[in-house]
């Protein structure tokens, strides 16, 4: 399972407008090099090359608020690789609708993800609890 890390810098962005989790196109980024929490947006993070690889937008399943407490779920993503894909280890989701590509969150998949042509690779997003919750 991997583990979820949010960026510092999204919490401050949240509450200043830079984001609507409901109906902005948030996008998946990959990269082998460790984000760190201080990273903000997504010329911080050192990115694979994308060819050979299918879409990386991310469909909202629903952005809702029970009892004071909002939750985020997104459905799962299916990468699928036409080619031979650089190796990655941390999933970068970031606002690609701000005008700087901010950053939301990563995960770590805990060692390297290799992909040749016609490999698949889902990126599982908890549909009960969902991606993130805010109370």
């Amino acid at each position: 399972m991997a583990t979820f890390n949010k960026f510092n810098s999204f919490v401050e962005k949240l509450a200043e407008k830079v984001y609507n989790l409901g109906s902005d196109t948030l996008t998946v980024a990959l990269t082998n090099t460790l984000p760190t929490s201080s990273n903000a947006i997504l010329t911080d993070i050192t990115q694979i090359s994308y060819t050979g690889l299918s879409s990386r937008n991310i469909t909202i399943t629903s952005s809702t608020q029970t009892s004071g407490t909002y939750k985020l779920v997104l459905q799962d993503l299916t990468l699928t690789a036409s080619g031979t894909i650089p190796t990655f280890r941390y999933i970068v989701i970031y606002d690609d609708t701000a005008t700087n590509d901010d950053l939301i969150c990563w995960f770590d998949y805990g060692s390297a993800v290799n992909m040749v042509s016609g490999d698949t690779f889902t990126l599982d997003f908890d549909a009960t609890n969902g991606v993130l919750t805010i109370a």
